[in-house]
């Protein structure tokens, strides 16, 4: 599985978006981007949804049980 700090900096890359550019148009603060890409835990689940949702994905909650079976819905 693919990291959440990996995955945003590589499509934010791959559509040749500075970090700055990229937060306006996801409409969240540049340190919002700055710590996703950092890999840092402690950010607001909304605001990480806003940077997803430009790549059409979102983060959602999964019940522990289902990630034991290797279930992903």
């Amino acid at each position: 599985m693919k990291r959440l700090s990996d995955f945003v900096k590589q499509r934010r890359k791959e559509v040749n978006l500075t970090q700055e550019e990229f937060a306006e148009r996801a409409g969240v603060a540049l340190t919002v981007i700055r710590k996703i890409e950092q890999g840092k835990t402690n950010m607001n689940l909304d605001k990480v949804n806003l940077v997803l949702g430009m790549f059409g994905h979102e983060l959602a909650p999964v019940e522990s049980k289902k990630l034991d079976k290797g279930e992903d819905k």
